[in-house]
């Protein structure tokens, strides 16, 4: 929600820690309670629930998305929707967020088209500091793979491990320089 807004977004009805439960503001059928018409912010701070982790993953996306200049204006461009994968891709400004809702099948060397140069990995949900299982190596840099089907419009493959329901912000660290084909050259002796 928060890597596609656009000036503002509203984190809410179950998509937080804030409402373990339900939501039900009071009414007549519940004796006009407020019992769970209520933030429990309390939640994030009990070691036996996992909402500190929630919480830590959400204040590290805020952090990541508020240290780019005018996020909120920079366009989303799709890069991927495959929906038999349940995979989704885009970008947003040097940012390419990364999307597997399967439940249960990870992917080794999925081809996400991006623009060709080197990423990192910036936030991964598959970190267990986030309450994921590690499985995402987050010190390894990814190079695009040039396909000459997508030469023409600068894109090439980005390879990536995605394990089942996770996600993963990557960086475009460096784009690679234009390579020198004859079109080029035609090109620019035009």
């Amino acid at each position: 929600t928060a890597s596609t807004i656009n000036g503002g977004y509203l984190n809410f009805m179950g998509n937080e820690f804030g409402h373990p439960e339900w939501i039900d503001f009071p009414r007549e059928g519940n004796g006009w309670s407020y019992k769970y018409a209520r933030r429990q912010w309390d939640l994030v701070d009990r070691k036996d629930l996992k909402y500190e982790l929630l919480n830590a993953f959400d204040n590290a996306m805020v952090h990541l998305i508020s240290g780019v200049y005018n996020f909120q204006s920079l366009p989303v461009v799709k890069l991927w929707e495959k929906d038999d994968d349940q995979v989704l891709a885009y970008m947003r400004g040097d940012l390419v967020f990364v999307f597997n809702f399967n439940p249960s099948k990870a992917f080794t060397g999925y081809g996400v088209l991006a623009p060709a140069g080197e990423y990192d990995v910036v936030l991964s949900t598959d970190n267990p500091e986030f309450g994921g299982y590690g499985n995402i190596d987050e010190t390894v840099s990814h190079l695009t793979q040039n396909d000459p089907l997508f030469a023409p419009s600068g894109r090439e493959w980005l390879r990536l491990y995605l394990p089942p329901r996770s996600a993963q912000v990557l960086r475009l660290r460096r784009a690679q320089p234009e390579k020198k084909t004859r079109a080029t050259k035609t090109k620019k002796a035009e």
